[in-house]
């Protein structure tokens, strides 16, 4: 199923407030939200705003290493969703399938650094039927979260 992000937001959690980028997968009413870390987000924010801040940060430079090498990222893939042994939810879980000067190749990844390399490379997104199935959720509890870049001080 084809995706993009959406946003990345601040959710309100028992533990606090936590980042969450959301995707919005093509031709459906529902998102899948994915709560990652606060510099993953912020990373995700940059690379959608196609900012350059001069000295490469770690995205930027895996981007950079990447083509330097003549590889280059041809889609990321949210493949699954690892449940929790506790029961409360699950970790997701990536592929980033590259194109290399040997051959393609795909690599695991956590979902919060692929999605900020796709977002710095335009690169598609596709997110499992089973994915979607098992994370989606409705768009009116994201739409009016407050966006990272109000809350980290990022352009």
């Amino acid at each position: 199923m084809h995706a993009s992000i959406d946003a990345v937001r601040i959710a309100g959690t028992p533990q606090g407030p936590v980042p969450v980028v959301v995707l919005d997968v093509e031709g459906e009413a529902d998102v899948v939200p994915i709560f990652i870390g606060f510099e993953e987000a912020t990373s995700i924010a940059r690379g959608l705003e196609a900012e350059d801040i001069g000295r490469p940060l770690t995205h930027d430079l895996l981007l950079d290493v990447m083509e330097e090498l003549g590889g280059r990222i041809e889609r990321v893939v949210v493949s699954e969703i690892s449940e929790r042994e506790d029961g409360n939810g699950g970790t997701y879980i990536a592929d980033l399938h590259l194109q290399t000067p040997r051959d393609e190749t795909i690599v695991d990844a956590r979902p919060s650094d692929s999605l900020a390399l796709a977002a710095r490379t335009n690169a598609p997104i596709e997110v499992t039927e089973a994915v979607f199935e098992a994370g989606r959720d409705d768009r009116d509890k994201f739409d009016s979260l407050q966006d990272v870049r109000d809350v980290s001080g990022e352009p």
